[in-house]
């Protein structure tokens, strides 16, 4: 694990970090990542039991919980992490950015790959739900307390009760700058029936 690149990550992304010290003692984001790697190399090197002790035991110490079978890239950043949770066939890129209460996980209980790909530069909010075994593009941002059950392209960002792809591409979003799905389809609704007054009005 390349530890500073990580607390820098974090720095980055969070503005109450103040130094690199104290995100190193006193952020569980990267107590679960350093277990995490020790428990995926136990995973890979087939020692399956030490590797859930591990995982489980960092569960308990954090409150994030990483299965050792997921496959985790660079520089990922878990922001307050209580209540995460990573399935085994997970896969994510390189820095991501994950928030409390998230949850990446299968749907069913079918054997094989049945966990969220994530790509690169993606963030997934608070309370937010990816389930099931589809890929989720770069540069994608998943809005808090969304539910995802499909795929998203890159660059887009979802929101909603389903998910609702939506496209802001170079707009600003954050917990308090996302869009409402609903009130968009409203508002082209909206849109929709004044052209077609005007044009029988005409």
């Amino acid at each position: 694990m390349r530890l500073l690149e990580t607390i820098r990550a974090y720095q980055k992304n969070d503005p109450a970090a103040r130094s690199g010290l104290e995100v190193f003692f006193l952020y569980a984001g990267i107590h679960a990542m350093i277990d995490y790697r020790i428990a995926h190399w136990l995973h890979v090197h087939k020692l399956k039991f030490l590797a859930r002790f591990v995982s489980q035991w960092s569960r308990l110490w954090t409150g994030i919980e990483i299965h050792p079978g997921a496959k985790i890239g660079r520089r990922l950043v878990i922001d307050h992490g209580s209540g995460i949770v990573i399935g085994e066939t997970v896969e994510i890129g390189d820095d991501c950015l994950i928030y409390q209460g998230a949850t990446l996980g299968g749907t069913g209980i079918s054997q094989g790959k049945r966990h969220p790909t994530i790509g690169n530069n993606v963030m997934i909010g608070s309370g937010a739900k990816v389930l099931g075994p589809f890929t989720v593009g770069d540069n994608a941002k998943i809005a808090a307390n969304s539910v995802v059950l499909r795929p998203v392209p890159p660059n887009c960002t979802v929101v909603g009760i389903p998910g609702h792809i939506v496209r802001v591409e170079g707009a600003k979003l954050d917990h308090t700058h996302t869009p409402d799905p609903i009130q968009l389809e409203i508002d082209a609704l909206r849109k929709r029936i004044e052209d077609l007054e005007a044009r029988l009005g005409g």
